[in-house]
């Protein structure tokens, strides 16, 4: 089961790296007016977001692993808490896909000041899906 959580976490930070990056590469497409910086910037994003997807799908399997497979938190409510939280993180992160398509359009009608606060999004769920995994409060 050790070897279960170590390799959840490890995807779990690898997937939050992108989750925390892709917004900010969002900051700086809406504000490029470069036609070059754009579509450098919109590789990026499209190669990140790639790339995440493949990081979250392992770390999401192996967190089901261990609550379904081995019990662990199982009939708890911070679990439940938890697990409402995950989904609205995957939510967010089909989000960022949103966006993304709206980016490679040449749709966006957002400002840079909403992807600074898009960002902190990720921020604020972890922290707190890591109050209730660590303090375990009810």
């Amino acid at each position: 089961m050790l070897w279960i959580k170590t390799f959840h976490l490890l995807f779990v930070i690898s997937w939050f790296a992108g989750l925390f990056y892709l917004p900010r590469i969002y900051v700086n497409l809406a504000q490029t007016t470069s036609a070059e910086s754009y579509e450098t910037l919109l590789g990026m994003a499209r190669r990140l977001y790639r790339f995440m997807t493949i990081l979250a799908i392992p770390a999401v399997i192996l967190g089901l692993w261990l609550w379904l497979g081995y019990g662990l938190g199982r009939g708890q409510g911070w679990m439940h808490a938890k697990v409402f939280f995950v989904l609205l993180l995957i939510g967010y992160h089909l989000g960022c896909r949103s966006l993304l398509a709206t980016f490679a359009a040449r749709a966006n009608t957002r400002s840079h000041r909403f992807y600074r606060w898009y960002n902190e999004a990720p921020v604020i769920l972890l922290l707190i899906v890591l109050i209730l995994v660590v303090t375990r409060p009810f």
